[in-house]
């Protein structure tokens, strides 16, 4: 079901973006995915819940919400799950990675933190209170799937197993990929950092958003400033293709085939 009440840990839950104009990230995303979205009140630093049929699929902050720190890069951000977000850094820590952004309580909403692995993707964590995360997904114009991309697929499956308890296994014919799970149930997927990619792009998780029409939801993206990294084509799980919208932001946009 697309609708989604709550989460197991270890699974990705939410996902945000911070941008230097949230007003105009708002308005593109709108236009992209039909989302609603209007800036939040100055208690929660101007945070922009965006809903589509009236459930959360995401968050956009104003880097301006940083004050005088240096905002970080313009990126989707993956949230997953955890039970005790101060036990999940201290696991963090153990494996090797390094907590950017401490255990911070948000309202009575939840816990979160923000990390990087040992080979620097950024992720963060999420302790559900009274908010649980994505209240509609795997369907248009919502989160369908994350994916790391890493330049050491055992330094990285080694972390996430000891911090996040995913595990992770290889995609019969798919060379290179690798499923990541929670007792058995897929979450999210890992594969090796893409050649050609300019160097400094660093490992990374990716965010997928499904379409209807992955050419048509391409085109729209470049008409409306954004970039394709990554024309439109067919593979395993359906037609996706990687943009980056207008302030940079790289995500992917996926038309599912049918299950069964």
């Amino acid at each position: 079901m697309p609708e989604v009440t709550s989460y197991q840990p270890g699974t990705p839950c939410w996902i945000d973006l911070m941008v230097p104009d949230q007003r105009a990230a708002l308005d593109f995303y709108a236009g992209l995915f039909g989302w609603e979205a209007e800036i939040g009140p100055p208690e929660t630093g101007g945070y922009a819940m965006c809903t589509l049929r009236g459930k959360p699929v995401a968050g956009v902050m104003s880097a301006a919400a940083m004050g005088d720190e240096a905002p970080p890069p313009t990126v989707w951000t993956t949230y997953f799950c955890s039970a005790d977000a101060q036990a999940t850094s201290e696991a963090v820590s153990r494996a090797g990675g390094t907590v950017l952004l401490p255990v911070m309580d948000v309202m009575d909403l939840g816990r979160m933190l923000v990390a990087a692995d040992p080979l620097g993707a950024v992720f963060g964590v999420w302790q559900p209170l009274a908010f649980p995360g994505v209240g509609l997904a795997n369907e248009p114009g919502t989160l369908i799937w994350n994916e790391l991309n890493t330049t050491d697929r055992e330094a990285a499956s080694a972390f996430y197993a000891e911090a996040l308890g995913l595990e992770s296994t290889p995609v019969g014919d798919a060379a290179g990929y690798f499923e990541l799970s929670v007792d058995g149930r897929t979450v999210g997927g890992l594969q090796p950092l893409r050649e050609g990619l300019p160097p400094e792009v660093p490992p990374h998780w990716l965010v997928y958003f499904a379409v209807e029409k992955a050419d048509r939801s391409t085109a729209k993206v470049s008409a409306e400033g954004g970039t394709v990294l990554r024309p439109p084509y067919d593979m395993v799980a359906g037609r996706m293709a990687v943009v980056r919208d207008p302030q940079g932001a790289p995500f992917a946009l996926i038309a599912p085939k049918p299950m069964g």
